[in-house]
């Protein structure tokens, strides 16, 4: 059981990313998916997640108009793509599922991804 993120690099402000996540050994089903990402010197912040008990989309603030989440059930993977990126946008983001979508950010979570790092140069 695991996921595996993918994406991320070094790119300028205003410019586009997507990162994806892959799921081994379980499918998305009945879980809240979503990504979180830490920046350096600060704990984990959420930035998207779909809800298992509504079905909706949650974006963080400070990504609401930029990020879009996204799934393709058939390869049980998730993607987030990431539209004019910001240097604040910097850290490492990763993909986790938990029973809701408050749990994605926590220490202990059902499934966190590795993480893939994500840096934007001003």
């Amino acid at each position: 059981v695991q996921l595996q993120a993918s994406g991320g690099g070094l790119v300028q402000a205003g410019e586009s990313l997507r990162l994806s996540c892959a799921a081994s050994g379980f499918t998305f089903d009945g879980y809240a998916v979503g990504w979180v990402r830490q920046a350096p010197g600060k704990g984990r912040e959420g930035v998207v997640c779909i809800s298992s008990s509504d079905g909706l989309t949650y974006y963080g603030d400070s990504v609401k108009g930029r990020f879009t989440l996204s799934s393709d059930n058939t390869k049980n993977t998730l993607y987030l793509q990431m539209n004019n990126l910001k240097p604040e946008d910097t850290a490492v983001y990763y993909c986790a599922v938990d029973s809701q979508c408050v749990g994605l950010a926590k220490e202990r979570v059902t499934v966190r991804g590795q993480g893939t790092q994500v840096t934007v140069s001003s």
